[in-house]
């Protein structure tokens, strides 16, 4: 929207003083019946005001909002918040039949078109192109009678909110702040990106990952190179020329206490619309806690100990990581017939072994078993030993180990009762199982099965040949790749709306039509769904050699 525009949104304002909304709102309707049109100033509602109401359902005076809908059932708080349909980025969505509009300021007050192509704004799922646009006194209608600017009833889904003037101005400011069409590290030409690389990531996860993200980025900036610039289509709108991609690598040094304010300082340097992939080792905390509060997506980080906090928007994960192991374990023993003996966990400390521990005792608690936590002190195979402990009759054994722990299993005598050993930790089907040890063995699979997830790895992995990249670590470099598709194909979809909010929630829908969707059967995500693979498998090795597995159970959702 330009900038004029959007000034003149700025002065479309209530008074709230006291007294009927009639002479409250006359003033305004009057004189502001098409897009832009001014009105009198008025003193601003309370900072923050509106959005409260707006995310959270929450009122300015700290009192929840009520509202009745269909059927007179009463909805307050939370359950009433606008942005649980209307979403965070003021867009709205379209699910199955139901679509909801957009309703950020832009959207609100856009002239009428016959045709697409003659829309001051660019067009959005949902919006209705040759409708009036609201006025301060409409909008109000809406809210409170659910009635439409054009004087028919609304949909039932749509709640009836019961607000006042001053209430209502402050979701009006709110709604006039989002700025669909704006957003960090968007500019004409150029959209910048981030990947993220911890100091503790292992040097040959971060060659990988920036074997596959240098190749990708460069071939879409070659592609929008190549691309015509495309004729205007009305006097006032261009369509959205592609668009260059930039990558700034963003690699982080010192303690975790520091990250964050290493990432707001590059932030402030460098701004990025979103951070793409990126690694870890045994921590990510900092980087969500930066992504959450400076409000830049991340999408699909390689990181097995994802930070699990449902009321955060603006990191998407692949799975639960090492979590969800532990909710396969939990689910795997706590069915299993009695009598049941103890489960032994075995990890190193300070690793993400000890997280997902600490994640299965809190899954079993009071199911009466009886969890023990050991973890392994420095050395090898001795060490090692030594934390395994004396076996008693009934123990199931859970290794929370990486690679070279699981090696030095050479060396110690193997158990007779159940084992289990995380997947994404050892390395999946390239564990390094001593061949004593595979016999006993059950490992964690939160992927699809090796056998059956051709179709979703293949292209991926005809792209790393044609462009002469080395497979160093499989499931990192074609994870990163489908996080770079997932990016790719959702901006195709978005237009010109950069709203960052905008981005997580078109991936929300767009996750779901992946078909190369790398190492999960499936990706997908319903609205505020932050992990887009939920399952996984219990397995064992086929043979005391070799990487074929068996799988013991079905797909299980934990």
């Amino acid at each position: 929207m330009k900038v004029r525009s959007r000034q003149r949104l700025r002065r479309l304002r209530w008074r709230p003083a006291a007294g009927a909304l009639a002479a409250a709102l006359c003033t305004v309707a009057a004189t502001a019946t098409v897009v832009g049109a001014a009105a009198p100033a008025a003193t601003p509602p309370a900072a923050g005001g509106g959005e409260a109401v707006y995310l959270r359902g929450m009122l300015p005076s700290g009192d929840p909002v009520v509202a009745r809908r269909e059927g007179d059932l009463p909805v307050m708080g939370a359950a009433a918040a606008c942005a649980n349909c209307h979403r965070r980025s003021g867009l709205g969505e379209t699910e199955g039949r139901i679509t909801i509009p957009p309703i950020s300021a832009p959207y609100l007050f856009h002239r009428p078109a016959a045709q697409r192509s003659d829309l001051d704004v660019p067009y959005v799922a949902g919006m209705r192109i040759n409708r009036e646009p609201y006025t301060a006194a409409t909008f109000a209608r809406a809210v409170r009678e659910g009635v439409g600017v054009d004087g028919e009833e609304l949909s039932r889904l749509m709640p009836r909110y019961a607000m006042s003037d001053a209430d209502l101005a402050a979701v009006l400011d709110y709604l006039i702040s989002l700025e669909p069409f704006k957003a960090p590290g968007v500019t004409g030409s150029t959209i910048n990106f981030a990947t993220l690389i911890t100091p503790d990531a292992d040097p040959v996860k971060r060659r990988a990952l920036l074997s596959v993200l240098e190749p990708y980025f460069a071939e879409q900036d070659a592609a929008a190179l190549a691309k015509r610039p495309e004729p205007l289509r009305s006097p006032t709108l261009q369509l959205n020329a592609r668009r260059r991609w930039r990558l700034h690598v963003w690699e982080l040094t010192g303690p975790p206490a520091t990250w964050e304010a290493q990432l707001r300082q590059r932030m402030q340097r460098e701004p990025v619309y979103a951070v793409i992939s990126g690694v870890s080792g045994a921590q990510w905390s900092p980087v969500h806690r930066f992504c959450e509060s400076a409000k830049v997506p991340c999408i699909l980080p390689n990181v097995d100990l994802p930070v699990v906090a449902e009321q955060d928007f603006y990191s998407i994960y692949f799975s639960r990581g090492v979590l969800l192991e532990a909710g396969l374990l939990a689910q795997r023993i706590g069915s299993a017939p009695r009598p049941r003996g103890r489960v032994v966990q075995v990890y190193r400390a300070g690793d993400i072994g000890e997280a997902a521990a600490k994640a299965m005792q809190a899954a079993l608690a009071g199911s009466g078993i009886k969890t023990i936590e050991r973890p392994v002190r420095p050395g090898g195979a001795a060490s090692l030993a030594r934390a395994l402990g004396p076996e008693q009759p009934g123990d199931s054994l859970i290794l929370w180990l990486r690679p070279p722990d699981v090696a030095a299993l050479n060396g110690v005598p193997v158990r007779t009762g159940q084992v289990y050993l995380s997947g994404l930790m050892s390395g999946l089907e390239a564990a390094p199982v001593p061949p004593s040890w595979r016999r006993v063995l059950q490992l964690t699979y939160p992927a699809e099965l090796p056998d059956r997830r051709s179709t979703t790895v293949d292209y991926a992995l005809g792209w790393f040949a044609h462009n002469r990249i080395p497979v160093l670590d499989g499931r990192l470099q074609v994870d990163t790749y489908v996080a770079c598709s997932a990016v790719l194909e959702t901006l195709t979809e978005m237009g010109t709306a950069f709203a960052p909010e905008y981005l997580v929630e078109r991936m929300e829908g767009m996750l779901d039509h992946q078909i190369v969707s790398g190492y999960y059967p499936r990706l997908s995500l319903a609205p505020d769904e932050r992990f887009a693979s939920k399952g996984g498998y219990i397995v064992h090795f086929a043979e005391a050699a070799g990487s074929r597995l068996l799988p013991d159970t079905e797909w299980l959702d934990p």
